[in-house]
């Protein structure tokens, strides 16, 4: 029904800084609930990765979100950063899995099409149009925006169905272009 309510949990995985952010989408009207960042500097990788499902856990508790929406992982120069960020996105993806919500992935592209309606957007713009759509008072930090950004493409793309238009695109290492 278009007067429900649902609470969207948006991930932006990374190993050293893993942004959060939470927004209820009623009908096609989306509001602002929380977000920030879990922060993993120092430590050996188990114990980083234990500190981010922990936090999420942690984040889904309180805030009890239905759905989750994580970006995906890109290929990127090089393999050994691109491994610790398939582990610190696994990490978040357990976390929503084993606290019963429905996980939805999406591209970088995806994200910046739905936010800004500009799939090569700069940081900056996603940044500013988070900011915009959910009338927020201040910017919130880059992860969180990032994060912010992943929920309302969940909330723009189907609810669940990650399906935002990719035709036209093509792949070029692992990425929509």
């Amino acid at each position: 029904m278009a007067g429900d309510k649902i609470r969207i949990l948006g991930i932006d995985p990374g190993l050293r800084i893993t942004g959060f952010g939470v927004i209820d989408k009623i009908g096609s009207n989306l509001t602002y609930v929380s977000s920030g960042s879990v922060k993993t500097f120092e430590g050996e990788l188990p114990s980083r990765l234990k500190l981010i499902l922990d936090n999420l856990s942690e984040v889904i508790t309180q805030y009890k979100p239905e759905h989750a929406a994580i970006e995906q992982v890109f290929v990127n120069i090089n393999p050994q950063s691109t491994l610790l960020l398939g582990q610190a996105r696994g990490a978040a993806i357990c976390a929503a899995v084993m606290n019963d919500l429905i996980v939805a992935e999406y591209t970088a592209l995806q994200i910046k099409q739905a936010v800004v309606g500009n799939g090569h957007a700069k940081k900056d713009q996603v940044q500013e149009m988070v900011t915009r759509l959910l009338n927020l008072a201040g910017s919130p930090s880059a992860d969180a925006a990032d994060a912010l950004a992943c929920a309302i493409c969940h909330a723009h793309g189907g609810m669940g169905l990650g399906k935002i238009a990719t035709t036209g695109y093509r792949m070029k290492r692992g990425r929509l272009v």
